[in-house]
């Protein structure tokens, strides 16, 4: 496959290294940094979030809790784009995301952020044949094998990030084949209730296909307890839960829709604006 490459690669894998690097795990000048450290945001997720200035970097600043990669198969590599006519080969998974992050945990002494212990989600959107993708990436996930959560022989092992799949629904294939895979599945509502956390650690759909609402007006009742139920059913079995395509524009409409899935127990709010949901979710923290 040809590579169209209109923009250069953003991030080197010099500079992902030396942003996230930390400063020396025990040392004095650490310590009272991680005594002046917000939170982490764990239900903020950074939607496309390589179309960002600094790929990873600017959500990790803003303390997202979950991040996503859309990835492409091309010669044997995973490129990161939203769209084939964006490829750049300087712009791969390991560059943007793998490395940088393994770098980071090291530093951190096993954690992405500092002291805490709860897993960085990255989600991986796969663009191109999902079972032959799927099986790249896996080989690529071995090289990083203490990075990320896994699944063994029935029992999971929690990791400092845990990588989830999404995209192609052919990749499900070879993902069910394995006794021991690096990567959870992206699930839909469709499979809520028939699936394992072991398998679908995420149940993710489409705002608009499900709910009526945009955040004008009173959220309808009936809708309410809809999401409310959904949310139920997926944490009943161990499972979190995301929707896309929800209102992103800053505005009254946004702020209450997402007040509403929080209030109902929404893993993950997904967004483009890092600054505007880090502020959110502060406030309402505060509040």
């Amino acid at each position: 496959m040809a590579l169209i490459t209109r923009r250069r690669a953003l991030t080197t894998f010099g500079a992902a290294l030396a942003g996230v690097l930390a400063p020396p795990a025990g040392s004095a000048f650490a310590d009272e940094q991680d005594k002046h450290r917000p939170r982490p945001l764990w239900r903020a997720h950074a939607h496309n979030d390589y179309e960002h200035p600094r790929p990873l970097l600017d959500a990790l600043d803003h303390r997202f809790g979950s991040v996503e990669a859309d990835i492409f198969l091309v010669d044997g590599q995973l490129l990161v784009a939203h769209d084939p006519v964006d490829l750049d080969p300087a712009r791969t998974l390991e560059s943007l995301y793998l490395a940088p992050l393994a770098a980071r945990v090291k530093a951190n002494h096993g954690s992405v952020y500092r002291g805490h212990r709860t897993p960085l989600q990255l989600l991986i959107d796969i663009k191109t044949e999902g079972a032959s993708t799927y099986l790249e990436l896996d080989r690529q996930l071995r090289r990083y094998k203490h990075l990320f959560t896994t699944y063994a022989h029935g029992r999971v092992h929690r990791g400092p990030v845990t990588a989830v799949i999404s995209g192609d629904r052919a990749a499900r294939v070879p993902m069910a084949a394995q006794t021991v895979r690096r990567a959870f599945y992206d699930g839909r509502l469709a499979d809520l209730g028939s699936t394992e956390a072991s398998f679908a650690s995420l149940i993710s759909d489409n705002w608009t296909l499900n709910f009526t609402w945009r955040g004008v007006g009173a959220f309808p009742a009936a809708e309410r307890e809809k999401l409310r139920t959904i949310v139920r059913a997926a944490h009943d079995r161990g499972q979190k839960v995301r929707f896309w395509a929800t209102p992103d524009v800053a505005g009254p409409a946004r702020d209450a829709l997402w007040g509403e899935l929080l209030a109902a127990g929404v893993d993950y709010l997904n967004t483009d604006d890092l600054a505007g949901l880090e502020a959110f979710l502060d406030a309402h923290r505060s509040a």
